[in-house]
Formats: C-alpha cells, structure tokens, sequence
C-alpha cells in the first residue's frame, strides 16, 4: 500500500505524522503551564480581595470591617467561629469551618457550583483569625478554554504549516529527479549522444546524474562495440565462407582422384583456420575496448611475459630459419615500478607484433625484441627485417581490417594484430609508433608510462 505512494506524499505525511506528535507532547506541557499561570493568576485576585482585611486585623483586630465589594466574596471569621463579615454565597458560608482548615488555593463544590477558595490565618495576640476569600470557578474555566483553544489551533496550524513546506520543498528537491526522469525518456527515444542534465550544485541528485551518465556512456560504448563486432564479423567472414563453401562444392563435384580431393580439403581447413583466427582477434579485440585502466602489473612480471612470448615465436619461427633474439630489462633498472597493464595483455602485444614480423619475413630473416627501462617509461620495441611497409599504408597500419599490399598482407593474417596492439597500449595509457623503413624492415615503438599506486 505505502509503495503506491508518492515520495512527496510520503514525505508530508510523514512530516505531518511528526509534527502532530510533537505537537501533542507539546500541548500537554503547554495546557500544564497555562493551568498553572491561570491559578496563580486566580490567587493573586484572592490574596488581592483577602489582603484589606488582613492588613486590618494586623493593625487594628478591635475595629470593625469595612464590607466587601460587590463582586468580592469574602468572610472573615472568628476564633470561636463567628462571621463579622460573610459575602459567601449560603451553601459556601455553611462550609466555613471546612473551609478554614484549607491551606491552599482548592476548588470547591458548593449548591453545584464549583468555586475557587484560598483561606489566609492571621494570627492576632494568641488566637488565630481566617479570611476566606472565593471567586467562582466559571471565569478561570471561561479563560482556560479560550487558552486551550487558541493552543490546539495554533498547534494544527504549525502542524499543516509543516506538512505543507515538506510537501512545497520535496516538490522543489524533486524538480531534478523529474528532469532527469523526463531526459531520460528522451534519451531511450533517440539514437542522441545527449547526456542527462547535472545542476552546478553538487549535491546528492548531481552526483547520482554523473553516475547516471557514466553509465549511459559505458552502455553506449558497450553497444557501440557490440555493432561494430557484428559489422566486422559481417563483412570479414562473409568472404572466407563464401569461399570455403564454394572449395567444397568443387571437392564433392570434381575432385578426379584423391590426392584432388585432399588437397581441396587442405585449402578448406586452411579456411577454416584463418576463420577461427579471424573470429579469435575479433573477440580479443572488443574484450580488451571493453576494459578499463584497471591493471596493475610490475616491471619485472611484464619482463618475464616478453621472455614468454618470445620463446613461443622462437618457437614459431624455427621452420622458417627466422632468429628471434631478445634484450631483456635488467631487472634493477625499473625494481617496483608499476604499469596499469595485464601481463596477459602485455604478451599479447608481444605475440601479436612477431606474428606480424614472421608473416612479414616468411624464411631466412630476423626478428629482435627489446624491453627497456627509460624513467618514467617501459619501452618494447621489436624490429624485423621483413621489409617495411608502403608509405601509403602507414596511417592506416593501426585500422582494423587493415592489411598492406604487399608481402606483409599476403600471409593470411586477419588485419587485426596491430588493432589489437594500439587497442592495448592505448588502454594502459601508453603509446605506440613505427619506424619504418622500405624495402629493409619495421620497428614497432611501445611505450607504457609508470602508474602511480596510492
């Protein structure tokens, strides 16, 4: 039931639900000071009506009293209980020797009438004098209403006042969130780059709208690379496939002899091969868009890698009578420097260019990988002799799908190693270059710069 509610509802609710407790509370400690003022009030006009009298048997007990005013009930009696002044209504003055024993300003009930009695004792010589004086009840009562009255509607005035300033200042805080809810309709309408509104007050509704547009964008990247892997994969296994399919039909309608046969197979596994290839960089390449800076690796771990990766291309390249030699980073030069970098991803980087250096060279060339520590940066370069690349190419070389005309294009490589390489240093936060040299050979440049860790 309360989840239906409104937040600017609940919260005037609530406030109004605070605010008449409180007010109750209030209202109890408020009416017990009112009561108390109006009867100190009260006994203030008794001693007042008293007081002539007092003064006159202090003075002169002897002489006779002067009488009461109209409106002053008073009787002043005797040691032996006699009345030289009575102004008591009758059913009051036959309490008289009750009312004597009073030693407080007390109500009484007299005929069905409550009045309000203070009895005084005066003392004079050795006998003991009592002025009563009353006023009836009805006027304190009169007045004790009108201040209860005044309190309860002042009480449930400042009780709605409350509930209407929480309902008038939640609609105002809510102003934001409605705006946010209003852009964020227009935004999942449209294809917009438009982010939501932040207010320049930096409270809780701007911080969660910078959180909000930071999700907004980590979506929109997601998707993005989402639709340029499908278009990619599109386009680049459209061909292949095509081509794979159509090897075997040839070999199930024309293969004349065995040896036809297979190597009609062979072409097709090698389809095959390169397909898988294709479709491993393409995920290698959106996993590594889709992280953030959010590794931490020493120096000596990404030196350890290389030295991996590099025995994995010697590996490669023992067919094809390529050396492969390495110049590790002397591990004192860089000791605790950190890198906002996978080591994972570091030896990818490193596979990748001596895959590219290997297509490149083919047979009988030479391959030389080098880590270095240049405070504050690590530096990998790996140089081939496999040739260079067309001038034309350069500015494309880091593209996707991007393969030269020439021998370095020609290996069946999927045109994805350097995309994936440039996609890696750039998410560490570092650099890459080629230096390269026509009809000799390439140097590929990467640079990572040191990580502060706090």
């Amino acid at each position: 039931m309360i989840k239906n509610i409104g937040i600017r509802t609940r919260i005037a609710g609530g406030s109004l639900l605070i605010a008449i407790l409180i007010s109750i509370a209030a209202g109890i400690v408020i009416n017990t000071q009112i009561e108390r003022i109006v009867r100190e009030g009260t006994t203030a006009v008794l001693r007042s009506d008293s007081e002539p009298y007092v003064v006159a048997l202090e003075n002169e007990p002897t002489e006779s009293f002067d009488p009461p005013g109209p409106s002053q009930l008073v009787a002043v009696v005797s040691p032996n209980g006699a009345t030289p002044v009575d102004s008591l209504p009758a059913n009051l003055s036959a309490m008289v020797p009750t009312l004597t024993t009073l030693d407080k300003t007390t109500t009484v009930t007299a005929g069905g009438t409550d009045y309000i009695v203070l009895a005084t004792p005066v003392q004079v010589s050795d006998s003991t004098w009592t002025v009563i004086a009353a006023r009836d009840a009805d006027a304190e009562t009169t007045i004790l209403t009108q201040m209860r009255l005044l309190l309860v509607f002042g009480l449930a005035l400042i009780s709605l006042g409350t509930a209407l300033a929480a309902w008038l200042l939640t609609s105002f805080s809510l102003g934001p969130v409605n705006r946010l809810r209003a852009s964020a309709e227009t935004l999942s309408d449209s294809s917009t780059t438009e982010l939501l509104p932040v207010s320049e007050a930096n409270d809780e509704i701007s911080r969660l709208a910078r959180t909000l547009n930071d999700l907004i964008e980590r979506l929109r990247a997601s998707a993005a690379r989402e639709r340029q892997l499908v278009s990619d994969a599109s386009h680049e296994l459209r061909t292949p496939l095509a081509l794979l399919n159509t090897q075997l039909q040839v070999a199930v309608a024309e293969a004349s002899s065995i040896d036809q046969l297979l190597a009609d197979v062979q072409g097709a596994q090698r389809n095959v091969m390169r397909l898988s290839t294709l479709v491993t960089s393409l995920l290698e390449l959106s996993e590594i868009e889709a992280t953030g800076h959010d590794g931490r690796t020493t120096a000596i771990a990404l030196s350890r890698e290389v030295a991996e990766a590099v025995d994995r291309g010697r590996f490669r390249a023992t067919d094809a009578a390529i050396e492969v030699t390495y110049s590790p980073l002397n591990d004192s030069d860089a000791d605790g420097q950190q890198f906002a970098i996978h080591a994972e991803d570091f030896g990818r980087v490193v596979d990748n260019l001596i895959n590219n250096s290997l297509r490149a060279i083919e047979t009988n060339g030479r391959i030389d990988i080098a880590l270095l520590w240049q405070d504050p940066d690590l530096v990998l370069t790996v140089t081939d002799t496999g040739g260079g690349l067309d001038p034309a190419f350069e500015p494309t070389a880091f593209d996707r799908f991007s393969r030269a005309d020439r021998s370095r294009g020609s290996g069946g490589g999927s045109g994805l190693g350097l995309a994936i390489v440039a996609a890696v240093a750039h998410n560490a936060g570092g650099t890459i270059r080629l230096d390269n040299r026509p009809s000799e050979g390439l140097t590929v440049v990467v640079t990572l710069r040191q990580t502060d860790i706090r």
